[in-house]
């Protein structure tokens, strides 16, 4: 076999190999000899068809199969004897046939040669944080809240108050599209209608009416109302104020606590918070590690490798959408998820070097360990360790994560680590 490989351009390579001529011509024979004593023709007995009418009908897709067999084949025992690894599938076409050599040419990409950066040069910060027992007494409050039933009160509204209000907008005096509901509620302060005009319901009293000025955004989602002025005119029929739930024994009932009072509730509630908290510092140090990773190792990447995670990153939206129950899929272009799709790319190939380096491994304690916090955040436990023990690409997913989680720790102890306090707030609801 003779083979020669040429470097078109960056990482892709035109390799092309040469088989005897004869080999491929008496396997074509062989397969041909096959088929007489097979096929059924008329005014031909079986077993004594000519071999010529066996060619004149068969010849073309028997050879057809053949070639396909023989590159195949042959490409892969090339790229074995040149050392090399292919990114994604080649494109393989027959190139001579005639003469003493039969030859075809492979065009692919490979994979590029990984040269990590110097470890000790990135510079990171872990932060640390506790669950205070003003946290958890908060957290308490956002779950009486969570639970409180409305009633009617007779002032002014103010910021948490629920408003139901009638209101008709326009622009120059016109109406617009959108502009005019009855009965609507608004909870002042939420955020879900825009803030000039909640803030133009505040101090609003049941029965009252009211005319508000505002300014639609310039990025406003309906772009013929963007940055535009308009009026609306609003009747208040009824302001209410939450009534939050005492925290008492049917208050506890609710979270399956049936004996310990208010202090078993808080300690359920702190080792949920600190388990959240933990898990929160624990993938926000990753991505830090991930994407400084990234950054500090731009090498070219094979295109094949890209397509096939943009094809991926869009399939998974797709399927998003249709969970979502969205009538109308959107075209999605390649350009959308190119950047994600090579900041993946390049960190699976510089994490695969890591790992390969440094002979890194997957603990199978660690494994267990992690399926089992995974878990503890379920009622029944077990079932959920079981669920991931009984089926291998569950665990084979969970095997990744902990050896990515190994090659985070790695580069933490290389790396330049700084480390500072912060708030519970700061972490799990971090400003915009």
């Amino acid at each position: 076999m003779q083979v020669s490989v040429e470097t078109t351009k960056g990482l892709e390579r035109r390799m092309t190999v040469g088989l005897p001529a004869e080999t491929v011509n008496n396997e074509i024979t062989k397969r041909l000899k096959k088929l007489a004593t097979t096929q059924r023709i008329p005014g031909f007995r079986p077993g004594k068809i000519p071999l010529t009418v066996i060619k004149k009908r068969y010849e073309q897709p028997v050879r057809h199969e053949v070639l396909t067999e023989v590159m195949q084949r042959g490409f892969y025992q090339a790229i074995m004897q040149e050392k090399l690894t292919p990114a994604g599938a080649p494109r393989v076409e027959p190139k001579d046939q005639e003469g003493e050599l039969f030859e075809f040419e492979a065009l692919f990409e490979v994979y590029p040669e990984i040269t990590v950066s110097e470890l000790s040069s990135l510079e990171l910060n872990k932060v640390h944080a506790e669950v205070t027992e003003a946290d958890v007494d908060n957290m308490i409050e956002t779950l009486r809240k969570q639970r409180a039933s409305w009633e009617s009160v007779r002032r002014m509204a103010k910021k948490g108050d629920m408003v139901v209000i009638d209101f008709e907008g326009s622009i120059d005096g016109e109406n617009f599209d959108g502009g005019t509901a009855e009965n609507v509620s608004v909870v002042l302060g939420e955020g879900k209608m825009l803030a000039d005009f909640e803030t133009g319901l505040l101090k609003l009293k049941a029965d009252e009416e009211k005319e508000i000025e505002m300014t639609f955004p310039d990025d406003y989602q309906a772009t013929e109302l963007a940055g535009k002025v308009a009026k609306f005119k609003i009747k208040a029929h009824e302001v209410k104020g939450q009534k939050l739930p005492d925290v008492d024994d049917e208050f506890l009932k609710l979270f399956g606590i049936e004996e310990g009072g208010v202090d078993e509730l808080k300690a359920e509630v702190r080792t949920n918070m600190q388990r959240e908290l933990s898990q929160t510092i624990k993938n926000k140090l990753k991505a830090e590690v991930l994407d400084k990773l990234a950054k500090d190792n731009q090498i070219d990447l094979p295109k094949a490798l890209v397509d096939q995670e943009i094809d991926r990153q869009r399939l998974q939206m797709l399927q998003q959408m249709k969970g979502r129950n969205v009538s109308e899929l959107p075209e999605l272009p390649a350009s959308l998820f190119e950047e994600q799709a090579s900041k993946r790319v390049t960190l699976g190939l510089v994490v695969s070097e890591i790992i390969k380096t440094n002979e890194l491994k997957v603990d199978a304690e660690k494994v267990r360990s992690t399926i089992d916090e995974m878990a503890a955040a379920y009622d029944e436990p077990e079932q959920v360790v079981n669920w991931y023990y009984a089926d291998k690409n569950r665990l084979a997913e969970v095997e990744s994560l902990v050896l990515e989680d190994e090659v985070v720790a790695f580069i933490l102890a290389k790396a330049k680590v700084t480390h500072s306090d912060v708030s519970f707030d700061e972490i799990m609801k971090p400003k915009a």
